[in-house]
């Protein structure tokens, strides 16, 4: 299982092609990637997707890598999750009609702020919203391949509990990892047994399910812009230094 990143590689388009999909919930899928080289990628790093359409109309879209790279029988597989986006121009495609062995151009990786390394010894805060939740599984995943014994919490805020991204996986992390802390927040059905209201995301959240500042943890922010400017401004007032405060948001594009 291959981490590390060669200095400054070149971004060039890539050839990949689909060997494996996984349902995650009603919109959202991670796809398994197989190319024939890769340079390799740090947990928090996205990639572009390129379509090409027959009549050579391009577009391109950015999607968190949402594990480490692993050797597959033809060459690096890489996974991405995509939630679709209604009226999007990739996302539908890729959940819809994108099959498996078809080809897709991908470039990257991309990002050098937003990433986690298993050197790092500093407790770890991930808040997730929605789809949010993909680049911090990247770094979940990368602890635990690391055998890193470095503190994590996880604070995932989602509608519904059906909307959910990995949460199987999610539920054997909280069990077996050592060290680590998940915990949910539901802003519109909440399930049963599920300790107060549906509610979005506010201060005594964050308070409770982050570290506190003294111990000058990291913390990783990512989903949608108002989530994160939220969540981000909540972290600064509780004495958290702003740079290390790390975000990534994204938009409504697909």
């Amino acid at each position: 299982m291959a981490v590390s990143v060669p200095a400054r590689a070149p971004l060039t388009w890539r050839v990949a092609r689909l060997v494996e999909r996984r349902v995650e919930t009603p919109t959202a899928q991670t796809l398994v990637l197989e190319l024939s080289d890769w340079p390799g990628h740090l947990p928090g790093q996205h990639l572009d997707i390129r379509l090409t359409a027959p009549d050579g109309y391009q577009t391109a879209r950015s999607y968190s890598l949402a594990g480490p790279v692993v050797d597959g029988p033809g060459g690096p597989r890489i996974e991405v999750t995509v939630q679709r986006v209604p009226d999007g121009e990739v996302s539908p495609y890729l959940i819809d009609t994108y099959a498996e062995g078809d080809p897709v151009e991908v470039r990257g990786p991309v990002g050098g702020w937003f990433v986690w390394r298993a050197e790092e010894s500093a407790p770890v805060l991930l808040v997730g919203g929605g789809s949010g939740i993909v680049p911090l599984m990247a770094m979940l995943r990368a602890r635990r391949a690391a055998g890193s014994r470095t503190p994590f919490r996880l604070l995932y805020s989602v509608r519904t509990p059906d909307d959910v991204i990995y949460a199987d996986e999610l539920r054997r992390r909280g069990r077996d990892d050592l060290g680590l802390d998940v915990a949910y927040l539901y802003t519109r059905q909440a399930p049963e047994g599920w300790r107060g209201e549906p509610h979005r995301i506010g201060l005594a959240d964050v308070n409770s399910h982050g570290w506190p500042a003294d111990l000058e943890p990291v913390n990783y922010v990512c989903g949608p812009t108002g989530f994160v400017e939220t969540v981000a401004d909540l972290l600064v007032g509780l004495g958290h230094q702003p740079r290390r405060v790390k975000t990534e948001r994204f938009g409504p594009t697909g």
